[in-house]
């Protein structure tokens, strides 16, 4: 009888409760995965038609003037 109980007290305190938690955890990170997906895409295609409509300009690299910089002193 005492194995009857354990055995009860193990599969309907422990086993099930773990086994639904799992599931609902997995369900959640799907869902976040597809809504993290759908973003994705949907950033993707946004930038996709800008650029499609305004192409970037290109600018040239201009080098740092000498002002820009600072004295270097070696401290010993």
């Amino acid at each position: 009888m005492f194995f009857a109980w354990l055995l009860y007290k193990l599969v309907f305190d422990f086993i099930i409760p773990v086994y639904r938690s799992t599931k609902a955890v997995r369900k959640q990170m799907s869902d976040i995965q597809q809504h993290m997906r759908q973003q994705y895409e949907e950033q993707q295609s946004a930038q996709g038609q800008a650029t499609q409509q305004a192409p970037p300009v290109s600018r040239p690299a201009s080098k740092p003037g000498k002002d820009d910089y600072i004295d270097f002193e070696e401290i010993k």
